[in-house]
């Protein structure tokens, strides 16, 4: 690494940018920074005013290309620049696995050995954007304390001018991107004609290729093998200049040469049947090529490529799909979709707003949107036919993609929307196409008018079959949710009744996992003027178990009206469960409240202990009698222990996943939920159930299984 006036600038920065005007503040301060830390790439991002998106401004070291998918990056991104952000700290990245374990979705365009820093440029009070800067895989694991201080006085250098500059009302202007400082020597010495000649000489072809991939210097031996004169290499890319080159693969190893800085190589077919070895040599000013023919065909290590044609898409391009795909693997519902075409896909196409669209009964449906400020905007959506002409309608209709650069454009086609101004000036309607279906259409608006070249609309268009995937996967799944819901919702008690003497109140959450349905069950009923009290968990959580939780409770539910006395009702509801022919086992709960005679009658089936909070507020595990499971053992009885239940008293009633956690013991769980329902006891009982279930993690989070909680307290009797 060289000083900073050693740097050049790069062909790669973005086009249409004005003359930078003045010292380059942001230039100066990255190269400096790279050259103190000995880092060989680096990138500065500036927070876009009035969005919640960071723009790189400049970039140094590899060309802005590399960095493509990451240009506009959304501050909620699992992107390194992002989270140094939000959390306003340095995030280190050791190496290619721990960046694969915590970012995989660069590790995914980007998998070759580097090590990456990640600043926020930021003051006490405001952010002004952030840094990342990276160094070959070669770099320590860690990242030294001198590293690691300079790298943070310079952001803090950096946002303090950014500061000063924003106070005197002076803008930034645009800066060239940097790439390699320049180290051409002085042309006509004698030490340049004899390298020349000395290359010139070799049996093996030799070239050098800038830090964007341009041939800038070959020799004879280079032109006689590839079959292209130097004429006609230099100045061009390796893969664009020599048609059997062509191909994605191979442009792959000069970007891992370039980002990693190790040698790599490939071997490639000459058609017809010669084969070539080429081995790339990265440094900070570019890489030097040797080319040769190779051994055997057996050292290959790569495959033939396929047949080229002039429609291989650049590697740039499956750059930014792989890291949109990778985002959009992660979404689960509809929501979730519409968050992460916000966070990825908006600021990488630089919109203002969106949309999602569906249809129902023939009528367009708003699933979520982004943006806008006012949402009654988005509401004229909602309810359009699907016969209508409006482009939501039509693009969902038919299937094609329509771009409006302005909206002159758009009203000339639709002059019925002259009426309702959304407030922006350019529009992409992309149909959402699953599996040969429409399933929506997603709507890109800009707020400036916006010119749709080809390329881009191939790019939109491209995405928009991965929005379309995601969201159907997330329309089904959210389906299945609402049915789940319902199901379960319709199996467990839609209230308590009103007992007299008897207060109740509980609690149910699914688990988090899979249909989020379960077989964890609760009911309270009375017969023959007593109050009787059920708590269950049937094994499972899906659809099989909630149905025969329902079952179960409907027969608890049955052989209490008659009068049975709990030890029966829990043999026939065991004998039932055998009878069904089910594989599932329960757990069950069941008692009968005497409050005249300050009771409880109690039958266990292998459930967990009730606890029994005191009026003198002490706790008690009830080490009850019971039996086994129901649905193992025809024969099994379920005898009954009586506990003295005095008015003040609450019976905590509960399933296993209030309690249970990984790596924590049963005894250590019982006696902090004790605890826990003595701190709480002086609560009325629906605090005491929500204090009992959020204290217990069970809202905030993971849960593996599900949760039901039923608390019952003994009133003053008349």
């Amino acid at each position: 690494m060289v000083g900073v006036s050693g740097w050049q600038g790069s062909e790669q920065a973005p086009a249409g940018r004005p003359t930078p005007v003045g010292r380059p503040l942001l230039s100066l301060t990255l190269a400096s920074m790279m050259d103190e830390v000995h880092a060989h790439s680096g990138a500065v991002y500036l927070l876009t005013r009035g969005e919640p998106v960071l723009e790189m401004a400049v970039m140094a070291g590899m060309p802005r290309a590399f960095a493509a998918p990451w240009e506009r990056v959304g501050l909620n991104a699992p992107i390194p620049v992002a989270v140094a952000v939000r959390e306003r700290r340095l995030i280190w990245v050791g190496g290619e696995e721990e960046m694969a374990r915590r970012f995989p979705r660069i590790a995914m365009v980007l998998p070759y050995p580097f090590a990456l820093a990640a600043l926020p440029v930021a003051t006490a009070g405001t952010v002004y954007g952030a840094v990342f800067v990276t160094w070959p895989g070669s770099h320590p694991l860690e990242l030294s304390d001198r590293e690691r201080d300079h790298l943070t006085a310079s952001c803090a250098r950096l946002a303090l001018r950014l500061e000063r500059a924003a106070a005197k009302q002076r803008p930034l202007h645009s800066e060239p991107d940097l790439l390699a400082p320049s180290t051409a020597p002085a042309a006509g010495t004698l030490g340049t004609v004899e390298a020349v000649r000395m290359v010139a000489r070799l049996p093996y072809g030799m070239c050098a290729l800038d830090l964007n991939g341009r041939i800038s210097f070959a020799n004879a031996a280079t032109a006689d093998m590839l079959g292209v004169p130097v004429s006609g290499l230099l100045g061009t890319h390796l893969w664009a200049s020599v048609p059997w080159l062509n191909d994605p693969v191979y442009e792959d190893r000069y970007r891992a040469a370039v980002i990693s800085q190790h040698v790599t190589s490939f071997v490639a077919l000459r058609p017809p049947g010669d084969w070539l070895s080429f081995r790339l040599y990265p440094s900070t000013t570019g890489l030097s090529v040797r080319i040769s023919r190779a051994r055997a065909v057996a050292e290959m290590t790569r495959a033939r490529p396929r047949p080229e044609d002039d429609t291989t898409p650049r590697l740039v391009t499956i750059s930014q799909v792989l890291s949109l795909a990778g985002a959009l693997t992660q979404a689960v519902g509809v929501e979730d979709v519409v968050q992460l075409v916000a966070d990825e896909i908006a600021p990488a196409v630089g919109c203002k707003a969106l949309v999602l669209l569906g249809s129902r009964s023939g009528r367009l449906r708003v699933l979520g949107h982004r943006g806008y400020a006012d949402p009654h905007i988005v509401e004229r959506w909602h309810g359009v036919p699907l016969d209508a002409q409006t482009p939501g309608a039509q693009a969902l209709k038919t299937g094609l993609p329509a771009f409006f650069d302005s909206r002159q454009q758009l009203e000339r086609l639709y002059p019925s929307l002259h009426a309702t101004p959304d407030g922006m000036e350019a529009w992409a309607y992309l149909p959402l196409i699953a599996s040969g279906r429409p399933v929506g259409t997603c709507v890109l608006a800009y707020a400036r008018p916006h010119t749709f070249p080809a390329e881009e609309r191939a790019v939109l268009t491209s995405l928009s079959g991965l929005i379309a995937q995601a969201l159907g996967r997330a329309l089904l799944y959210d389906a299945k949710l609402q049915l789940a819901h319902g199901l379960q919702a319709a199996l467990l008690p839609h209230s308590l009744p009103s007992l007299p003497s008897i207060e109740a109140a509980a609690r149910y959450l699914p688990a988090t996992q899979g249909m989020e349905i379960g077989g964890d069950f609760y009911d309270l009923m009375s017969s023959h003027g007593l109050a009787a009290a059920v708590i269950g968990d049937v094994q499972g959580h899906n659809v099989t178990a909630a149905g025969l939780m329902g079952q179960i409770r409907t027969a608890v539910r049955a052989y209490t009206t008659v009068g049975q006395p709990p030890e029966e009702v829990m043999r026939s509801t065991n004998r039932l469960l055998i009878d069904l022919g089910a594989e599932l086992f329960a757990s069950c709960l069941y008692l009968r409240l005497d409050p005249a005679r300050e009771v409880a009658v109690m039958s266990r089936a292998g459930h967990p202990p009730p606890l029994l909070l005191r009026p003198d507020g002490r706790v008690r595990v009830l080490d009850l009698a019971g039996g086994p499971l129901l649905g193992i053992d025809a024969a099994a009885t379920y005898p009954t222990t009586e506990v003295p239940f005095a008015p003040g008293s609450v019976l905590a009633l509960y399933t296993d996943g209030l309690i249970e956690s990984p790596g924590v013991d049963i005894e250590d769980a019982l006696a902090d939920f004790g605890r826990k329902l003595t701190e709480a006891g002086g609560l009325s009982l629906n605090a005491l159930a929500d204090a009992l279930v959020e204290q217990g993690g069970a809202v905030t989070q993971d849960r593996l299984d599900d949760v039901a909680l039923l608390l019952l307290r003994a009133l003053p009797h008349d």
